[in-house]
Protein backbone atom coordinates (compact mmCIF):
# COMPACT_ATOMS: atom_id res chain seq x y z
CA UNK A 1 0.00 0.00 0.00
CA UNK A 2 1.13 3.54 -0.79
CA UNK A 3 -0.75 6.67 0.24
CA UNK A 4 0.01 10.13 -1.09
CA UNK A 5 -1.37 12.67 1.39
CA UNK A 6 -1.44 16.30 0.25
CA UNK A 7 -1.86 19.08 2.78
CA UNK A 8 -0.59 16.67 5.41
CA UNK A 9 0.92 19.31 7.72
CA UNK A 10 -2.38 21.13 8.18
CA UNK A 11 -4.97 20.59 10.88
CA UNK A 12 -7.07 17.73 9.52
CA UNK A 13 -4.30 16.12 7.46
CA UNK A 14 -1.88 15.98 10.38
CA UNK A 15 -4.53 14.48 12.67
CA UNK A 16 -5.19 11.82 10.04
CA UNK A 17 -1.48 11.04 9.74
CA UNK A 18 -0.76 10.94 13.46
CA UNK A 19 -3.53 8.37 13.83
CA UNK A 20 -2.88 6.10 10.85
CA UNK A 21 0.86 6.21 10.09
CA UNK A 22 1.77 4.34 13.30
CA UNK A 23 -1.17 1.93 12.87
CA UNK A 24 -0.59 1.06 9.21
CA UNK A 25 3.03 -0.04 9.41
CA UNK A 26 2.90 -1.81 6.04
CA UNK A 27 1.65 1.32 4.24
CA UNK A 28 4.07 3.88 2.81
CA UNK A 29 2.86 7.41 3.54
CA UNK A 30 4.20 10.06 1.16
CA UNK A 31 3.23 13.48 2.50
CA UNK A 32 3.19 16.82 0.68
CA UNK A 33 2.62 20.28 2.09
CA UNK A 34 3.49 23.80 0.94
CA UNK A 35 4.00 24.83 4.60
CA UNK A 36 2.15 28.09 4.19
CA UNK A 37 0.99 29.89 7.33
CA UNK A 38 -1.43 27.16 8.51
CA UNK A 39 0.68 24.11 7.64
CA UNK A 40 3.40 23.40 10.18
CA UNK A 41 6.00 20.66 10.07
CA UNK A 42 5.84 20.66 13.88
CA UNK A 43 2.41 19.05 13.51
CA UNK A 44 4.20 15.94 12.20
CA UNK A 45 7.18 15.82 14.58
CA UNK A 46 6.26 12.43 16.03
CA UNK A 47 6.20 10.85 12.55
CA UNK A 48 9.35 12.20 10.91
CA UNK A 49 11.60 9.28 11.92
CA UNK A 50 9.14 6.49 11.16
CA UNK A 51 10.26 4.20 8.31
CA UNK A 52 6.90 4.29 6.49
CA UNK A 53 6.73 8.11 6.42
CA UNK A 54 8.35 10.67 4.12
CA UNK A 55 7.71 14.40 3.81
CA UNK A 56 8.06 16.55 0.68
CA UNK A 57 7.84 20.35 0.77
CA UNK A 58 6.00 21.63 -2.28
CA UNK A 59 2.86 23.02 -3.90
CA UNK A 60 0.16 20.78 -5.38
CA UNK A 61 -0.29 23.33 -8.18
CA UNK A 62 3.32 22.65 -9.29
CA UNK A 63 2.82 19.96 -11.91
CA UNK A 64 6.51 19.10 -12.36
CA UNK A 65 6.93 18.67 -8.62
CA UNK A 66 3.81 16.55 -8.17
CA UNK A 67 4.37 14.24 -11.15
CA UNK A 68 7.50 12.92 -9.43
CA UNK A 69 5.44 11.79 -6.46
CA UNK A 70 2.23 10.30 -7.87
CA UNK A 71 2.62 6.61 -8.74
CA UNK A 72 0.32 4.02 -10.23
CA UNK A 73 -1.85 2.34 -7.60
CA UNK A 74 -1.67 5.15 -5.03
CA UNK A 75 -4.42 6.17 -2.72
CA UNK A 76 -4.34 9.97 -2.97
CA UNK A 77 -6.03 11.93 -0.19
CA UNK A 78 -6.24 15.62 -0.97
CA UNK A 79 -6.42 17.66 2.24
CA UNK A 80 -4.55 20.57 0.64
CA UNK A 81 -6.69 23.71 0.66
CA UNK A 82 -6.90 27.34 1.58
CA UNK A 83 -9.79 27.21 4.02
CA UNK A 84 -10.47 30.43 5.92
CA UNK A 85 -13.57 32.32 4.77
CA UNK A 86 -12.42 35.72 6.05
CA UNK A 87 -9.14 35.45 4.14
CA UNK A 88 -11.02 34.53 0.96
CA UNK A 89 -13.15 37.66 1.32
CA UNK A 90 -9.98 39.76 1.51
CA UNK A 91 -8.53 38.02 -1.58
CA UNK A 92 -9.73 34.98 -3.51
CA UNK A 93 -6.61 34.40 -5.62
CA UNK A 94 -4.82 31.85 -3.43
CA UNK A 95 -8.09 29.98 -2.94
CA UNK A 96 -8.59 29.52 -6.67
CA UNK A 97 -4.91 28.66 -7.17
CA UNK A 98 -4.76 25.93 -4.54
CA UNK A 99 -8.33 24.67 -4.31
CA UNK A 100 -9.16 24.68 -8.03
CA UNK A 101 -5.93 24.68 -10.06
CA UNK A 102 -4.10 22.53 -7.51
CA UNK A 103 -6.87 19.94 -7.53
CA UNK A 104 -6.91 19.95 -11.34
CA UNK A 105 -3.17 19.19 -11.40
CA UNK A 106 -3.70 16.23 -9.07
CA UNK A 107 -6.58 14.93 -11.16
CA UNK A 108 -4.63 15.14 -14.42
CA UNK A 109 -1.60 13.40 -12.96
CA UNK A 110 -3.80 10.71 -11.40
CA UNK A 111 -5.28 9.86 -14.80
CA UNK A 112 -1.81 9.61 -16.31
CA UNK A 113 -0.47 7.47 -13.46
CA UNK A 114 -3.46 5.10 -13.58
CA UNK A 115 -5.21 2.97 -10.97
CA UNK A 116 -5.46 5.82 -8.42
CA UNK A 117 -7.94 5.84 -5.54
CA UNK A 118 -8.62 9.58 -5.17
CA UNK A 119 -10.30 11.01 -2.06
CA UNK A 120 -11.14 14.72 -2.18
CA UNK A 121 -11.69 16.38 1.19
CA UNK A 122 -14.37 19.06 0.85
CA UNK A 123 -16.74 21.02 3.08
CA UNK A 124 -20.42 21.47 3.89
CA UNK A 125 -20.03 25.14 2.94
CA UNK A 126 -20.41 24.25 -0.76
CA UNK A 127 -24.15 23.83 -0.11
CA UNK A 128 -24.59 27.44 1.01
CA UNK A 129 -27.04 28.04 3.85
CA UNK A 130 -30.14 26.08 4.88
CA UNK A 131 -32.96 27.53 6.99
CA UNK A 132 -34.27 24.19 8.25
CA UNK A 133 -33.64 20.51 7.70
CA UNK A 134 -30.33 19.09 6.51
CA UNK A 135 -28.48 18.75 3.22
CA UNK A 136 -28.09 15.35 1.63
CA UNK A 137 -25.41 14.69 -0.97
CA UNK A 138 -27.74 15.49 -3.88
CA UNK A 139 -28.52 19.00 -2.65
CA UNK A 140 -27.64 21.72 -5.21
CA UNK A 141 -24.39 23.58 -4.64
CA UNK A 142 -24.94 27.24 -3.71
CA UNK A 143 -21.65 28.54 -2.28
CA UNK A 144 -21.69 32.06 -0.88
CA UNK A 145 -18.03 32.91 -0.24
CA UNK A 146 -14.94 32.82 -2.46
CA UNK A 147 -13.67 29.97 -0.27
CA UNK A 148 -16.77 27.81 -0.63
CA UNK A 149 -17.05 28.67 -4.33
CA UNK A 150 -13.48 27.44 -4.89
CA UNK A 151 -14.27 24.20 -3.06
CA UNK A 152 -17.48 23.71 -5.03
CA UNK A 153 -15.51 24.20 -8.25
CA UNK A 154 -12.95 21.59 -7.20
CA UNK A 155 -15.75 19.15 -6.30
CA UNK A 156 -17.28 19.55 -9.75
CA UNK A 157 -13.88 19.03 -11.39
CA UNK A 158 -13.47 15.82 -9.41
CA UNK A 159 -16.87 14.51 -10.46
CA UNK A 160 -16.11 15.35 -14.08
CA UNK A 161 -12.95 13.21 -13.93
CA UNK A 162 -14.97 10.31 -12.56
CA UNK A 163 -17.56 10.67 -15.34
CA UNK A 164 -15.16 11.40 -18.21
CA UNK A 165 -12.12 9.28 -17.32
CA UNK A 166 -13.48 6.72 -14.86
CA UNK A 167 -11.17 7.90 -12.07
CA UNK A 168 -11.84 5.93 -8.87
CA UNK A 169 -12.89 8.93 -6.82
CA UNK A 170 -14.83 9.95 -3.72
CA UNK A 171 -15.64 13.31 -2.16
CA UNK A 172 -16.20 13.89 1.55
CA UNK A 173 -18.06 16.96 2.79
CA UNK A 174 -17.63 17.62 6.47
CA UNK A 175 -19.11 20.00 9.03
CA UNK A 176 -17.00 22.39 11.13
CA UNK A 177 -14.02 20.59 12.67
CA UNK A 178 -12.39 21.21 16.02
CA UNK A 179 -9.64 19.56 18.03
CA UNK A 180 -5.88 19.75 18.68
CA UNK A 181 -3.39 21.36 16.28
CA UNK A 182 -5.96 23.66 14.63
CA UNK A 183 -4.54 26.99 13.47
CA UNK A 184 -5.74 29.83 15.73
CA UNK A 185 -7.62 31.75 13.05
CA UNK A 186 -10.48 29.24 13.45
CA UNK A 187 -13.22 29.99 15.94
CA UNK A 188 -12.50 27.67 18.87
CA UNK A 189 -8.70 28.06 19.10
CA UNK A 190 -9.03 31.77 18.30
CA UNK A 191 -11.42 32.27 21.21
CA UNK A 192 -9.19 30.19 23.50
CA UNK A 193 -6.16 32.24 22.49
CA UNK A 194 -7.94 35.52 23.15
CA UNK A 195 -9.22 34.46 26.54
CA UNK A 196 -5.88 33.05 27.69
CA UNK A 197 -4.43 36.47 26.83
CA UNK A 198 -7.19 38.20 28.84
CA UNK A 199 -8.90 39.64 25.76
CA UNK A 200 -12.57 39.59 24.83
CA UNK A 201 -13.86 37.27 22.11
CA UNK A 202 -15.41 38.91 19.01
CA UNK A 203 -18.79 37.50 17.97
CA UNK A 204 -20.15 38.40 14.53
CA UNK A 205 -23.53 40.16 14.46
CA UNK A 206 -25.92 38.74 17.05
CA UNK A 207 -24.08 35.42 17.28
CA UNK A 208 -27.13 33.49 16.08
CA UNK A 209 -25.46 31.87 13.06
CA UNK A 210 -25.64 28.08 13.46
CA UNK A 211 -22.92 25.57 12.65
CA UNK A 212 -22.64 21.81 12.99
CA UNK A 213 -19.47 20.69 14.79
CA UNK A 214 -17.51 17.44 14.62
CA UNK A 215 -14.32 16.45 16.43
CA UNK A 216 -11.43 15.91 14.03
CA UNK A 217 -10.94 12.36 15.37
CA UNK A 218 -14.42 11.44 14.14
CA UNK A 219 -13.77 13.16 10.82
CA UNK A 220 -10.55 11.26 10.05
CA UNK A 221 -12.21 7.97 10.96
CA UNK A 222 -14.94 8.82 8.46
CA UNK A 223 -12.32 9.51 5.79
CA UNK A 224 -10.75 6.11 6.48
CA UNK A 225 -14.14 4.44 6.00
CA UNK A 226 -14.55 6.22 2.67
CA UNK A 227 -11.13 4.89 1.59
CA UNK A 228 -12.13 1.35 2.51
CA UNK A 229 -15.79 1.20 1.51
CA UNK A 230 -16.65 4.22 -0.64
CA UNK A 231 -18.41 3.46 -3.90
CA UNK A 232 -16.59 5.10 -6.88
CA UNK A 233 -18.04 8.47 -7.83
CA UNK A 234 -19.97 8.92 -4.60
CA UNK A 235 -20.07 11.87 -2.21
CA UNK A 236 -20.33 11.31 1.54
CA UNK A 237 -21.42 13.87 4.14
CA UNK A 238 -19.56 13.52 7.45
CA UNK A 239 -21.13 15.31 10.40
CA UNK A 240 -22.17 14.85 14.01
CA UNK A 241 -25.70 16.24 14.38
CA UNK A 242 -24.37 18.67 17.02
CA UNK A 243 -25.62 22.16 16.13
CA UNK A 244 -24.81 25.33 18.05
CA UNK A 245 -25.03 29.06 17.50
CA UNK A 246 -21.73 30.91 17.54
CA UNK A 247 -22.91 32.58 20.74
CA UNK A 248 -23.50 29.19 22.38
CA UNK A 249 -19.99 28.09 21.39
CA UNK A 250 -18.54 31.28 22.85
CA UNK A 251 -20.41 30.77 26.13
CA UNK A 252 -19.24 27.14 26.41
CA UNK A 253 -15.62 28.19 25.99
CA UNK A 254 -16.06 31.06 28.45
CA UNK A 255 -17.52 28.69 31.03
CA UNK A 256 -14.67 26.18 30.71
CA UNK A 257 -12.10 28.97 31.16
CA UNK A 258 -13.96 30.55 34.05
CA UNK A 259 -15.27 33.69 32.34
CA UNK A 260 -18.72 35.22 31.95
CA UNK A 261 -20.54 36.94 29.10
CA UNK A 262 -18.74 40.21 29.91
CA UNK A 263 -15.89 38.81 27.81
CA UNK A 264 -18.04 38.77 24.65
CA UNK A 265 -17.69 41.66 22.20
CA UNK A 266 -20.24 41.86 19.39
CA UNK A 267 -18.70 43.04 16.11
CA UNK A 268 -19.93 43.89 12.61
CA UNK A 269 -21.19 40.80 10.85
CA UNK A 270 -19.10 39.05 8.20
CA UNK A 271 -19.96 39.80 4.56
CA UNK A 272 -22.27 37.18 3.09
CA UNK A 273 -22.41 35.32 6.41
CA UNK A 274 -24.28 32.01 5.97
CA UNK A 275 -26.99 31.56 8.60
CA UNK A 276 -27.13 27.81 9.17
CA UNK A 277 -25.31 24.60 8.18
CA UNK A 278 -26.64 21.09 8.73
CA UNK A 279 -25.64 17.78 7.15
CA UNK A 280 -27.69 14.63 6.59
CA UNK A 281 -25.15 11.84 7.20
CA UNK A 282 -27.49 8.86 6.78
CA UNK A 283 -25.74 7.76 3.57
CA UNK A 284 -22.34 7.50 5.27
CA UNK A 285 -23.96 5.83 8.27
CA UNK A 286 -25.79 3.17 6.25
CA UNK A 287 -23.23 2.55 3.50
CA UNK A 288 -19.99 2.93 5.50
CA UNK A 289 -20.94 2.41 9.14
CA UNK A 290 -19.91 5.97 9.98
CA UNK A 291 -20.89 7.55 13.28
CA UNK A 292 -19.72 10.41 15.45
CA UNK A 293 -18.38 9.23 18.81
CA UNK A 294 -16.95 12.31 20.54
CA UNK A 295 -19.44 14.16 22.74
CA UNK A 296 -19.15 17.86 21.91
CA UNK A 297 -19.02 19.18 25.48
CA UNK A 298 -16.33 16.67 26.42
CA UNK A 299 -14.47 17.25 23.16
CA UNK A 300 -14.37 21.02 23.71
CA UNK A 301 -12.99 20.59 27.23
CA UNK A 302 -10.29 18.23 25.93
CA UNK A 303 -9.45 20.65 23.12
CA UNK A 304 -9.19 23.66 25.43
CA UNK A 305 -7.00 21.72 27.85
CA UNK A 306 -4.74 20.66 24.97
CA UNK A 307 -4.20 24.28 23.94
CA UNK A 308 -3.50 25.26 27.54
CA UNK A 309 -0.84 22.54 27.67
CA UNK A 310 0.53 23.45 24.21
CA UNK A 311 0.46 27.26 24.13
CA UNK A 312 2.91 27.42 21.21
CA UNK A 313 0.14 26.00 19.01
CA UNK A 314 -1.71 29.27 19.53
CA UNK A 315 1.15 31.42 18.24
CA UNK A 316 1.01 32.70 14.66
Amino acid sequence: MRKLVTGGAGFIGSNYLRKYVPEEKNTEFVVVDALTYAGKLNNLTTLLELPNFSFHHGDIADKQFMQKLIKRGDTLINFAAESHVDRSIDSGYEFVKTNVLGTQVLLDLSIKAGDINFVQISTDEVYGSIEEGSWDEDYPLKPNSPYSASKAASDLLCLSYFKTFGLNLNITRCSNNYGPFQYPEKLIPFFVKRLLEGQKVPVYGTGENIREWIHVDDHVEGIRLVEEKGKPGEIYNLGSGDHFTNLEIAKQILEVLGYGSEMIEYVTDRKGHDQRYSLNTSKASVDLGFKSNVNFSEGVIRTINWYKENPMALSH
